[in-house]
C-alpha cells in the first residue's frame, strides 16, 4: 500500500500551521528556506528561547526548552544555523549542570496536556540530549552544547541512564550526531536494546495505539541506526504508516491535545513527519 502526496499537500494547505507548510514547500517543493526561519522568529522570545506553543501540547508563551527543540528540528530539517545563538544563551541560563528540563511550572497557568505535569520540570537527556544532538549535527559551537555534552557522555558511560523510553531516543539523537563516532557507535547498542525491550515499543505495529516504533528510531532510510534495526519490523511499519492516511489527507494522532487547535497543529507535524518518512523509503 502507499500513500498519496498530493492530498497529504491538500491536508497540509487546509489544516496545518503556516511552519509545517512552509517546511513541506523547502522539503518537497524547492521553497526558499528563510520561510522556515521566519517563521519561528515568531515563536521567538525576547531571552532568545522559543515558546508560544512551538510544540502544541501546551500552549505556554513562555520560551520551554522542548519547544526549542521543536524550533532546532525545524532548522535541521533545512539546514540552517540562523536563530541557534541567541537559543543557546536561554538554554545557558535555564540549565543545571548542562542538562535542562522539558519545561517549567509556568506552564501551569495555560491549557495543556495532561501528561504535561512535574516530571517535566526536572533536568535531564529529554530534552537535553536532542537539543545538543542537533546541535552537533548543525556542527554549531557554543559553550552550552559543550556542557551538555560532557554531561551527556558521563549519564551514557557511567550507567545512569533512566529507562524512560523517550529519554533514551533523544539519546539516539545526541549519539547519531555527536562527532566521536567510535564512541558512540560502542554506545548506541545498548541504548536501543533498552527501547527495544520497553513496553511502550512497538515491535510490530497496533494501529490507533501510542508508542515508539522502528520509524521513530529510523524516521529516514538513511538514518544512522537503521542497520541496527529488523527490516521485517520496518516494512511493517512503512506499510501501516502508509495504510494510516485519512480520507483527507492527513494522518491520525494517538493521543489527546488539550484543545482542537492543538489537535490540528499535531496533524499537521505527524502528517508532514509521515510523508517524509514515506517518501525517503520509497513508499510514496
Amino acid at each position: 500500500m502507499s500513500a498519496d502526496l498530493r492530498t497529504a499537500e491538500k491536508f497540509l494547505q487546509a489544516e496545518g500551521r503556516l511552519l509545517e507548510r512552509r517546511l513541506f514547500e523547502v522539503l518537497f517543493r524547492d521553497g526558499p528556506p528563510q520561510g522556515v526561519v521566519d517563521v519561528l522568529r515568531g515563536y521567538r522570545n525576547a531571552d532568545g528561547g522559543f515558546g508560544h506553543g512551538l510544540e502544541p501540547d501546551k500552549r505556554c508563551p513562555a520560551s520551554l526548552p522542548v519547544d526549542v527543540e521543536v524550533a532546532f528540528q525545524a532548522l535541521a530539517a533545512i539546514g540552517s544555523r540562523e536563530l541557534l545563538g541567541p537559543a543557546c544563551d536561554y538554554l545557558t541560563g535555564v540549565s543545571t549542570g548542562g542538562a535542562v528540563p522539558l519545561a517549567f511550572p509556568v506552564i501551569e497557568g495555560y491549557p495543556r496536556a495532561a501528561h504535561w505535569t512535574g516530571w517535566t520540570y526536572e533536568p535531564g537527556v529529554n530534552p537535553t540530549a536532542g537539543l545538543a544532538g542537533l546541535l552537533h549535527r548543525l556542527d554549531f559551537p557554543h559553550p552550552w552544547r559543550d556542557a551538555a555534552t560532557e554531561y551527556l557522555w558521563e549519564t551514557i558511560e557511567s550507567g545512569k541512564l533512566s529507562d524512560e523510553t523517550h529519554g533514551l531516543n533523544e539519546v539516539l539523537t545526541f549519539l547519531a550526531y555527536v562527532p566521536d563516532r567510535d564512541r558512540a557507535s560502542r554506545a548506541a547498542p545498548a541504548v536501543l536494546a533498552r527501547i527495544t525491550t520497553s513496553p511502550l515499543f512497538q515491535t510490530m505495529p497496533k494501529p490507533g495505539e501510542y508508542g515508539l516504533t522502528p520509524l521513530t528510531v529510523a524516521p529516514l532510510a538513511d538514518s544512522p541506526w537503521r542497520n541496527l534495526l529488523d527490516e521485517a519490523q520496518l516494512d511493517a511499519h512503512l506499510e501501516q504508516l502508509a495504510a494510516d492516511q485519512q480520507e483527507d489527507g492527513g494522518w491520525p494522532v494517538p493521543w489527546e491535545p488539550p484543545s482542537q487547535a492543538s489537535l490540528l497543529e499535531w496533524r499537521g507535524i505527524v502528517t508532514l513527519q509521515a510523508v517524509r518518512t514515506l517518501t525517503s523509503y520509497g513508499k510514496m
